[in-house]
């Protein structure tokens, strides 16, 4: 196979090696490292089935060395995901719930989330990277509730890296805040007045700004980013639709997956795995009462409203980041529109549709209204004596809803989070408190590090918030004084 190379979504004629578009984080032009549908490599039905005897670890080593081949060794990788995916500190479980339906608990690890599987692998490989050639990087990542957590645990400590991390005030648990905030060190966790499409939109931002990381740094591209936007992150969600298939399937069985989605990450990683010949007869983009998607597909008609709060709080999202992927992945191209400065004056603009009919046929999307959460985890929990969290129960619904009840054909729902880490939301919907998660429970007691940027975004006419230029230049300021000062 030729060697794979990543271009911008914004800018095909930017062609990069997987270890340039890890260190730019974002690509040329505000847009999105993709790789092209005809340069998926493949896998052969013989190495899925052979991966009935493999590890976690084993498996993302099939899944990913034929898309780093040219920038990582064999033995390099091969170590480096035996260290991220070791069973003893992140085992992944499949369960059972009923007839042909399966759950996967991708929930674990060091912070009790799915996003642990991308954090752990981005770290290493961006670790692998900058140890080789010597030099640092400032890692910007925006958080609607577990992404922060994961990749500071994961960043944590290393040498060669500096992690910001933005929050949106009031939108994450404290369980999810003091896992960024508690842990110092090269951590500095932001909270930010706004939602998190405010966030995202500074660490865009300043990913974007070179002027200012050659001012601060003396060198352009400090930044890098470890949102689901990294193609860091990316990559290694492609790995659990293969570990799941392994344990569940027989014979060349199609398997449904149902993925609560948020910024899309997971349903991208999941569409990538059907690329590369998985057998996933469906995705089920299960989504809250940000609807964008399900009545895109529905319509063809993609209008980003304002995001409307739910208790499926890492999903609180309505301009996903990965659809930019998604929709080039399908022919189309969807970006946000910037004035010279580099804010967004409109956000999911479409200017070429993607195809309409394979994406209806490869997907199925519905919102699940607030109430619904609710209601879905009391059905399982009373059903199957499963506890959920509300991003699960949201998989849960969708399936269900999809399959029509009867549960009759190979399926397995993500869960995202331990239902510990959302408490009040399990005992209003179970009357039971689950259990506290070892880490959270330490990370309760102690002192916790927060800056602020407090000046108010921007707010549209129909509601919806913006980045606003005094927010970026407060929190400018704010990183001119940790990185001059260190303090």
């Amino acid at each position: 196979m030729d060697r794979i190379t990543y271009y911008s979504t914004n800018n095909v004629s930017e062609r990069a090696s997987f270890e340039t578009a890890l260190m730019n984080g974002l690509a040329s032009n505000y847009g999105l490292y993709m790789v092209s549908r005809r340069d998926i490599p493949l896998q052969t039905r013989g190495a899925i089935e052979a991966m009935r005897e493999q590890s976690y670890a084993q498996i993302a080593y099939q899944v990913l060395y034929p898309f780093l081949k040219d920038d990582i060794t064999g033995p390099d990788l091969a170590q480096m995901l035996k260290d991220a995916y070791d069973d003893a500190i992140i085992p992944t479980q499949i369960a059972h719930v009923t007839g042909k339906t399966h759950i996967m608990w991708l929930t674990r690890g060091p912070t009790y989330s799915f996003k642990d599987y991308a954090a752990r692998f981005f770290g290493r490989a961006l670790n692998y990277f900058l140890t080789r050639s010597g030099s640092r990087r400032v890692v910007a990542v925006a958080t609607s509730g577990d992404t922060g957590g994961a990749v500071a645990d994961a960043l944590h400590g290393l040498e060669q890296i500096d992690n910001v991390v933005f929050f949106p005030k009031g939108s994450v648990t404290e369980r999810q805040r003091r896992q960024m905030t508690t842990l110092v060190g090269n951590v500095y966790a932001f909270e930010i007045n706004g939602d998190f499409d405010v966030c995202q939109a500074l660490a865009k931002r300043l990913l974007g700004d070179k002027d200012f990381a050659e001012d601060l740094f003396g060198d352009p591209s400090r930044f890098t980013s470890a949102n689901s936007i990294s193609v860091g992150r990316l990559l290694p969600q492609a790995v659990y639709p293969f570990f799941a298939y392994s344990r569940i399937a027989e014979a060349n069985e199609p398997m449904i997956a149902s993925v609560p989605s948020g910024n899309f990450g997971d349903m991208m990683g999941t569409v990538i795995a059907k690329a590369m010949g998985l057998p996933i007869a469906k995705i089920i983009c299960g989504v809250n009462e940000n609807d964008e998607f399900p009545v895109f597909l529905q319509t063809k008609d993609y209008r980003v409203k304002p995001s409307r709060k739910s208790p499926s709080s890492a999903m609180i999202v309505s301009n996903p980041s990965n659809f930019a992927r998604l929709v080039d992945l399908y022919g189309g191209h969807v970006y946000d529109k910037r004035d010279a400065s580099g804010n967004v004056i409109q956000e999911g603009v479409m200017d070429v549709l993607p195809d309409m009919a394979a994406m209806r046929r490869d997907f199925y999307s519905i919102s699940v209204s607030n109430p619904d959460h609710y209601v879905a985890m009391r059905e399982v929990y009373e059903r199957f004596g499963i506890i959920m969290e509300p991003h699960g129960a949201v998989g849960w619904r969708a399936l269900d809803t999809f399959l029509e009840h009867r549960h009759d054909r190979l399926s397995v729902i993500y869960e995202t989070a331990d239902p510990g880490k959302f408490p009040d939301d399990v005992k209003q919907a179970i009357g039971i408190t689950p259990n506290v998660p070892e880490r959270i429970a330490r990370q309760a007691t102690l002192r916790e590090r927060i800056y602020h940027v407090e000046m108010p975004p921007l707010h549209r006419e129909d509601g919806s918030m913006a980045l606003s230029d005094a927010q970026y230049r407060e929190a400018k300021e704010v990183l001119r004084g940790i990185f001059l000062g260190r303090d």
